[in-house]
């Protein structure tokens, strides 16, 4: 199963970096959001993940993986 983060950054076209830029959200959480080594995050970097992706929170964080 892919990571949503991931499925929805590809989507766009960006990198990790690009995300990370339009989110501003360190690409070092991105990456660890992504591969699922970090489990744990605010709401704060939640929202602001799926606000430069286009989704919603819940969309994003609560639902299930796409494959």
């Amino acid at each position: 199963m892919k990571n949503k983060i991931k499925y929805y950054r590809e989507l766009k076209g960006w990198s990790q970096e690009e995300l990370a830029k339009h989110s501003d959200v360190s690409r070092t959480t991105i990456s660890g959001l992504e591969n699922e080594t970090i489990n744990v995050t605010t709401n704060t970097t939640m929202d602001k993940i799926s606000d430069a992706l286009g989704v919603s929170t819940i969309e994003l964080f609560y639902t299930w993986n796409v494959q």
